[in-house]
């Protein structure tokens, strides 16, 4: 290709001459002024095919480059969310609910004084295996011997004259015939009074002898001492716990159950136990529960008992999973999947690439996935994290 020359021709007197350029026969008009590099020779100048080749490069990766970011960010699709989703798909479901309790003996007892005194012995020691009736500690009973002794010398006199009252009684009759009959009457009243004195005392002796008994803290039941509260010399009362007495050979479990689950505890309800240290799952049944709500704390009492005995020390934290209901099928839904709206509670399911409101009912509890009683058939496309979503939103599978 030919390069284009240009020529610079001084005009006489101004006037306008065309002629071709006797190189390349271009048209060449004279009178205008054509600019051109200083000191440049028509042999030195650049090449214009050569830059307009690296225009048309640079432009061409420049195009590239803006080509690869929308096919990476797809700014297109920015206002459409993604969203993850599961397939709903009726299976077995267990509600269960997850409590804390801790050991305690079936049959238990505070042992009290009642009777206030100071304790002169204390027999029994934590961990000792008694009988029922065992002395367990003894009281001062000083005074109370006093009152036994003086109850029966009382007694004692009363039964003299009980005596010489019936003797009296006697003679009065064998001489029947030579006595009057109010000295005769007389007689008898003297008996009869005498004898009732004698079983009035009677029964102080036995009062007071029973009293005395009351000085010897002996067991109620038959079990282990599980904590002995007192020390000989102390003064204690009729509120004070001496001893906490416990039958070990039938062991439970003890725990509250929050009020907002109070209807649906009932007994019978099988349990899977586990003790602190224990990684053995235990079987238990709920064996009691209470029937009055706590008002102070909001708390319903349930007992919960070990399918086999166990041996265990009282007070050690057990962790229990009371089986309230299993469904072998049911469909159920993360908790995070539920919107809470004026309506009530809804899910939003993906139908045509759009997020579809739908009306559900569940029942509540607490656990990260709830039983969905109506709203949800299987095969539903469930969208799990709902927020801020609208009813026909446009969304997009998550990894699509």
């Amino acid at each position: 290709m030919s390069n284009l020359q240009i020529e610079l021709t001084a005009t006489p007197e101004g006037a306008n001459r065309t002629k071709r350029d006797g190189a390349s026969g271009a048209l060449v008009s004279s009178g205008q002024t054509a600019l051109v590099a200083p000191h440049a020779k028509p042999g030195n100048r650049p090449k214009r095919s050569s830059w307009r080749q690296r225009g048309l490069w640079i432009g061409l990766a420049a195009a590239g480059g803006i080509g690869g970011w929308f096919f990476y960010a797809q700014p297109w699709q920015a206002s459409v969310p993604a969203v993850s989703v599961e397939i709903v798909a009726p299976g077995p479901v267990t509600r269960v609910l997850a409590v804390n309790g801790r050991i305690a003996a079936l049959r238990s007892v505070a042992v009290k004084s009642t009777v206030a005194g100071t304790l002169v012995a204390a027999l029994a020691e934590e961990g000792n295996t008694v009988l029922r009736g065992a002395v367990l500690a003894r009281l001062d009973d000083t005074s109370q011997q006093a009152a036994v002794r003086q109850a029966t010398a009382a007694l004692d006199q009363q039964l003299l004259a009980e005596a010489q009252a019936g003797a009296a009684l006697k003679r009065t009759e064998a001489l029947a015939g030579n006595v009057s009959r109010v000295a005769l009457d007389d007689a008898r009243s003297a008996a009869d009074r005498a004898a009732q004195e004698v079983g009035r005392l009677r029964a102080l002796v036995d009062q007071a002898q029973f009293q005395l008994t009351k000085f010897s803290i002996v067991a109620p039941i038959a079990g282990t001492i599980l904590t002995r509260g007192v020390e000989p010399g102390q003064v204690v009362d009729l509120a004070t716990t001496l001893f906490t007495l416990g039958d070990l050979s039938e062991l439970v479990v003890e725990t509250d159950v929050d009020e907002s689950y109070a209807t649906q505890i009932r007994t019978g309800m099988p349990a899977v136990l586990q003790l602190t240290g224990d990684d053995r799952k235990l079987d238990g049944t709920v064996s009691f529960v209470a029937p009055v709500v706590e008002p102070d704390t909001g708390g319903l009492a349930v007992k919960i008992a070990f399918a086999e005995a166990q041996a265990a020390p009282v007070g050690l934290t057990v962790t229990a999973n009371i089986i309230v209901d299993r469904r072998d099928a049911a469909i159920s839904a993360p908790r995070v999947a539920l919107v809470t709206a004026d309506a009530g509670l809804s899910v939003f399911v993906v139908e045509g690439e759009k997020a579809k409101r739908v009306p559900v009912e569940v029942i509540d509890w607490p656990a990260d996935r709830l039983i969905v009683t109506d709203g949800l058939k299987a095969g539903d496309r469930l969208i799990t994290d709902a927020d801020n979503l609208a009813d026909g939103q446009a969304v997009r599978t998550a990894g699509q």
